[in-house]
């Protein structure tokens, strides 16, 4: 398994490594519910894999050892695993979600070439490594509210309201910052229409904030997106 050359035992025991190793970084992503899961991580490791043995194989007769370039083949895929990982970012009003299962993506691909190219010991430990931070990490993340990101609240409210410092005292309260805002006046309904675009922790939990905001004054709707 060790040997320098390409055979039929190794290869097929480094593609089901590394469909092996796939697999387990896509059960994570499928278990966050990610359109990318187990079967896309085992084929992208597989690819990358293949790719590799490949570019040690064609070298190993044709050319000779010493003559070919066995990098040539396998470094097209990190160029080409670009284009996954671009599929699987979804973009929705002006923010971008799947970044970390894009980069899962490439590293799977990396792992892959590793195996192909004989490094088991790397492969594992990279494959426990990437489980470290997407499952560990993430915990950390959410304890200590690391991250911020831009909310908007749209509340319709019934009445003309010209003061928003009840608005502004809840907002301290609950530790969310209130960046700008937006109104818009109905007068033939006798409506108001406001938007807070506030700054908050990535994981925080809205509901208690909607509740206080609703009681400032009566409101008929209140809405969250994610940008303005």
């Amino acid at each position: 398994m060790n040997s320098l050359e390409v055979t039929l035992g190794n290869g097929v025991f480094k593609l089901v490594m590394s469909m092996a190793l796939g697999a387990l970084v896509g059960a994570e992503r499928k278990r966050k519910g990610q359109i990318a899961g187990v079967r896309t991580f085992a084929l992208i490791s597989m690819g990358s894999c293949l790719a590799m043995l490949l570019s040690i194989y064609v070298p190993q007769v044709y050319l000779g050892l010493k003559n070919g370039d066995p990098g040539r083949i396998a470094a097209q895929v990190i160029t080409g695993v670009g284009f996954l990982g671009g599929g699987a970012m979804i973009h929705m009003k002006g923010s971008v979600r799947g970044l970390t299962t894009a980069a899962g993506i490439w590293m799977t691909a990396a792992i892959g070439m590793a195996v192909g190219v004989g490094m088991y010991f790397c492969s594992i430990a990279a494959t426990a490594l990437i489980l470290v931070t997407l499952v560990l990490l993430e915990g950390v993340e959410q304890r200590r509210n690391m991250g911020q990101e831009n909310r908007t609240l749209r509340l319709k409210v019934n009445g003309i309201i010209d003061d928003i410092e009840a608005y502004r005292d809840v907002f301290r309260e609950h530790g969310v910052h209130l960046s700008t805002y937006f109104i818009q006046f109905d007068y033939e309904n006798n409506q108001t229409e406001i938007n807070f675009v506030v700054l908050a922790p990535s994981h925080r939990d809205y509901l208690p904030l909607f509740n206080d905001l609703r009681n400032v004054f009566p409101t008929s709707s209140l809405t969250l997106t994610s940008q303005y």
